[in-house]
């Protein structure tokens, strides 16, 4: 198991100045609480699964199972 940012660096560029711009909260929601601060929650309960393979919600991480 890994987990990596999205190759798509442009991406990761624009979701890490998001998350600049919402002091580290999910640019993708609304709102601020700490399940959406990030790594979020979802994610990390997806990154605990082990047959789960893919994106976080915001596109920012990638867990392989490998």
């Amino acid at each position: 198991m890994s987990v990596r940012y999205n190759d798509d660096k442009k991406l990761v560029e624009k979701i890490k100045e998001g998350l600049r711009k919402k002091d580290g909260y999910c640019p993708c929601r609304v709102g601020k609480s700490e399940d959406i601060k990030c790594m979020c929650k979802e994610f990390r309960e997806q990154i605990k699964d082990p047959d789960f393979e893919g994106y976080c919600h915001c596109m920012l991480y990638y867990k392989s199972k490998d």
